[in-house]
């Protein structure tokens, strides 16, 4: 796996990193991500991989607006993400099962 050379790595990002890789499930996650986040940044974070899912589902935008009331500019940023991004979202949705799935119409 070739290291992705990110716009935003330096030493901070790193290390807040490595405390994420350090939490080993859901109550730790909420634990550490209500103390360091506000509950506005955690929502549209989630939203936002809601949003990377439907669009791998090829679901439509105004779809998407309707099921995680993300906005069309959150939804083409996240599109432009899926596309010519870091391959973040995909890596992850693969991960979490999402591969190639078509959404049932």
């Amino acid at each position: 796996m070739d290291h992705h050379h990110s716009k935003i790595k330096d030493r901070t990002i790193d290390e807040l990193f490595q405390a994420i890789l350090k939490l080993e499930n859901l109550e730790e996650c909420y634990r550490f991500f209500e103390d360091i986040c506000t509950i506005k940044e955690i929502q549209s974070i989630a939203q936002r991989l809601q949003v990377a899912k439907l669009l791998k589902e090829n679901v439509k935008y105004t779809q998407i607006e309707e099921e995680t009331k993300a906005s069309t500019a959150t939804i083409s940023r996240v599109n432009r993400s899926l596309k010519y991004g870091a391959n973040g979202y995909l890596l992850i949705l693969e991960r979490l099962g999402y591969g190639d799935v078509k959404r049932e119409e």
